[in-house]
């Protein structure tokens, strides 16, 4: 990478920061707990909005793995959610009725609430959607990847999306709050992904799977990124740049490839459609404050006017994180 490049990268690394630190503006405490944090504490951060449903099984998910303080901004929720974090023990939650667009998506108060917090903290950032899965976790706590990435001298740790779904029509598969999503959404598409490199900023670009052959069929490179960073050593100085697709410094993002082999890997399992899943598209169609002019969304709603089924003769069940390296998805590298 040219000079001129560098340069221009950490100027605008500079400028999501200073973007951030003026959006702290838009969020208003409702429990903050953060003077319980110590400094080996493993930290979670999330944006959610009438996510409620969701919430049970989210934190108990994570709380068994060893994550030990969670951060929220809640964006003026309106199912009761902002009210159950904020009776969490180990819940800090702001929140905000300003525009979830004017803060690029989310990211602004994220990294606002990452380089006041998560310095020098192993921090998970993730949707309420996504449960996040790593090479032998069903064995080991989230703490001894962290730990071996440190001794690696490795600062970030990349999963890829894995979009899941129910096997016929989605409201035909009712769910409850406090049960595990993957009962309902169990499974996922094994190939039809498409991978390539993004010159600038290092990672790679991941579409395809479901959302792309159901949602976006006739313009598939308007298809959802499903190549996400969630998991950093994080530093004051960085910046997540759109959602957790991407960051600086660059060389962040280089999460894949390495000498002698590949990089360990994870995935992120996305709970997305659940029988409420109609619902919520409706809602964010009529919000538009998603990326490009809520393309997706609109997308989404008018898919689900006839209550598709998005299993087809190639899917999957779901059954382990072993499976997922096997089929490519996700690697344990040379973590042994």
């Amino acid at each position: 990478m040219g000079a001129w490049q560098s340069y221009s990268l950490r100027l605008q690394r500079r400028r999501w920061r200073i973007r951030a630190f003026r959006k702290r503006r838009d969020l208003r405490p409702i429990a903050n707990r953060t003077d319980q944090i110590r400094p080996s504490d493993l930290l979670l951060f999330s944006t959610q909005r009438n996510e409620g449903i969701r919430l049970p099984w989210f934190l108990k998910y994570y709380r068994d793995m060893g994550v030990n303080h969670f951060f929220f901004v809640d964006n003026d929720s309106s199912d009761g959610s902002l009210d159950y974090l904020a009776r969490q023990a180990d819940v800090s939650v702001w929140t905000t009725r300003q525009s979830y667009k004017r803060s690029r998506f989310g990211v602004d108060w994220m990294n606002w609430l990452l380089m006041k917090y998560g310095h020098d903290h192993w921090c998970l950032t993730v949707d309420p959607d996504e449960l996040f899965l790593y090479p032998f976790c069903d064995t080991r706590p989230l703490r001894a990847l962290t730990d071996w990435l440190d001794a690696s001298s490795i600062k970030s740790f990349s999963a890829m999306l894995l979009d899941m779904y129910p096997k016929g029509p989605l409201d035909q598969h009712p769910y409850t709050a406090g049960q595990n999503p993957l009962e309902v959404t169990s499974w996922f598409d094994a190939g039809n992904y498409t991978i390539r490199k993004n010159p600038k900023l290092g990672n790679l670009w991941i579409q395809g799977g479901p959302r792309a052959r159901m949602f976006f069929a006739d313009q598939p490179e308007l298809a959802p990124a499903l190549n996400k960073v969630p998991l950093v050593r994080w530093d004051r100085r960085y910046a997540y740049v759109s959602s957790t697709h991407n960051l600086l410094p660059r060389g962040l993002n280089q999460v894949y490839d390495e000498w002698g082999g590949e990089k360990a890997s994870g995935a992120l399992l996305h709970t997305k459609f659940l029988a409420t899943f109609t619902e919520k598209a409706a809602e964010e169609v009529d919000r538009r404050q998603h990326y490009g002019a809520s393309r997706e969304y609109i997308a989404y709603a008018e898919g689900v006017k006839e209550n598709p089924d998005l299993w087809c003769k190639w899917s999957e069940k779901y059954i382990n994180w072993r499976q997922l390296e096997i089929l490519g998805i996700m690697s344990k590298g040379n973590w042994a």
